[in-house]
């Protein structure tokens, strides 16, 4: 896609000097970067020094360079020098431009303007509002000022640790927060993440917690907002996969009476309800596309619209996700916005799954072993029952696709099944689930008498073509490079090998 440059500046006093002397030698920083420039599809020119003296500035600067016509906006500030009354007004501008948008690249003039303009310019294009930064000079014309930073992954981790000791005493479990007590562990991978959750905590941003199926995201979600400030507000959570498409945007956002057939009387909605404390956004992969740009808009202004109202209101809200899906898959095949994945990502907590949690096993084992034995809501006769040596081994051998959901499940019907007080192999063999063969761990089949290896392997090969594909939108060169392949024709013959090429596919 062909993007339109547009060039947005503020209008500083060199500016207004060189028209009104008609200095046509020294024109200015803004005159200088559009004589300079092939040409901006758009010029949008802020002036906080009053539309009287700012118009007849933009006569002399369509006149100077030939262009057709430059679009003024009078702001009125407070202070040229007051950052947040800067910040706010200007993301407003960018606002009624409709930025950010595909089809436009924006470019930002420092040259004009205070310090203060000058410090919101580069904030703004580095985070709300991606654009390119420009300044001119007379002794080097007109350049690009390129400083490639993220302000999560470069300043987050500085202020994190500049915050070291507050985050300590908040990680403490002196402190009272025993929801982290409640997630068991001793395996160096959780131990990471548990501690990079304690940490996040302690600050009021948007956290993704990303794993399988089972690896315990919403106990981890209930931590975080015990661990914050928001602690003695509502925690609500919300399974995006279990809210029908129709109705994502009423159940989070409210709607008002009338907003629909069957929509009978008001309804707050999830934001609403969580006002205040934190909302935990289950499986977000699964929300539909219109839900993502209200839930993008909701993070971005700290406001919601109801179905069927035409003003939207203010919410106080920290948001959660979570999900088991690639969601950077999802947003390169465009199933996901990834606007809205980079304003989830923020604080990032990657769970591991039971089986690269070495010695963790064993300790969840006798965790929820103690539990059933507590009670658990079992009878007397069911309780106190302890696992044999045998039964042991093959829980510890077990690869748990399933995570931590699949073990306490697997216990509980051991527990029950269980004839006497020890729990046999062959009671724990039974209680567990068969696994259908197509979705069983490849390194996990069991090996019998006619074991196919080779078809096995085609299964594999077959899987991760058809994800490649998939993931690059069908194409090929792009699908080549993630599976290892030095050129795409040697793709296109693997994919002929299975039967998978059709007409969709791109070079």
């Amino acid at each position: 896609m062909t993007q339109e440059s547009w060039l947005f500046a503020w209008i500083g006093a060199a500016d207004h000097q060189a028209a009104e002397a008609d200095d046509r030698e020294r024109p200015g920083p803004i005159a200088s970067a559009l004589l300079a420039h092939e040409r901006f599809g758009r010029v949008v020119l802020l002036t906080n020094y009053g539309f009287e003296r700012s118009k007849p500035y933009c006569d002399w600067l369509e006149a100077l360079t030939s262009y057709v016509d430059v679009d003024l906006y009078e702001i009125e500030l407070s202070s040229p020098i007051n950052y947040a009354e800067i910040y706010e007004k200007v993301s407003a501008e960018l606002k009624r431009a409709r930025l950010p948008r595909r089809e436009v690249l924006p470019t930002f003039h420092l040259s004009p303007g205070t310090p203060a303009m000058i410090a919101v310019w580069i904030l703004l294009a580095k985070t709300r509002f991606p654009a390119r930064l420009i300044q001119t000079s007379a002794q080097r014309g007109l350049e690009r000022v390129d400083f490639n930073f993220d302000l999560a992954s470069d300043f987050l981790p500085e202020y994190l640790k500049r915050s070291e000791d507050r985050i300590e005493r908040l990680a403490g479990e002196q402190l009272g927060v025993p929801e982290f007590a409640r997630i068991i562990h001793r395996s160096p991978a959780m131990r990471k993440q548990v501690d990079r959750a304690r940490r996040i905590a302690a600050f009021d941003l948007p956290v993704l917690v990303l794993g399988e199926t089972g690896t315990g995201k919403e106990l981890f979600a209930q931590a975080v907002h015990a661990a914050s400030k928001r602690a003695n507000r509502p925690f609500i959570p919300v399974n995006c996969g279990a809210i029908p498409r129709e109705l994502a945007n009423s159940e989070l956002f409210g709607h008002k009476r009338g907003a629909f057939t069957g929509a009978d009387r008001d309804r707050d909605g999830h934001f609403k309800a969580a006002e205040g404390g934190t909302l935990f956004l289950d499986e977000i992969g699964d929300l539909p596309s219109d839900t993502q740009v209200r839930l993008l808009r909701a993070l971005q202004e700290k406001e919601v619209t109801p179905v069927g109202a035409s003003k939207p209101m203010k919410v106080d809200v920290r948001i959660i996700a979570a999900t088991h899906r690639d969601l950077q898959a999802d947003v390169t095949a465009g199933r996901f916005r990834e606007d809205l994945f980079h304003r989830l990502a923020v604080g990032i907590i990657n769970l591991p799954a039971l089986r690269e949690r070495d010695g963790d096993v064993e300790l969840l084992i006798d965790h929820f072993l103690d539990q059933l034995n507590a009670g658990a809501g079992f009878e007397p006769e069911v309780q106190h029952k302890k696992l044999s040596l045998e039964a042991r081994n093959f829980l510890l051998a077990h690869p748990w696709p399933g995570n931590i959901r699949e073990l306490y499940h697997t216990l509980v019907r051991s527990v029950i099944w269980s004839d006497g007080d020890t729990i046999t192999g062959d009671e724990v063999r039974e209680a567990l689930l068969e696994v259908a063969p197509g979705s069983q761990g490849v390194l996990d089949r069991p090996l019998h008498k006619g074991f196919d290896l080779q078809a096995l392997l085609d299964e594999v090969s077959r899987h991760y073509l058809e994800r490649a594909m998939q993931q690059t939108n069908h194409r090929k060169k792009l699908a080549a490079e993630l599976l290892g392949f030095p050129h795409y024709q040697t793709l296109t013959n693997w994919l002929r090998r299975f039967g998978l090429e059709s007409a969709e596919e791109k070079e």
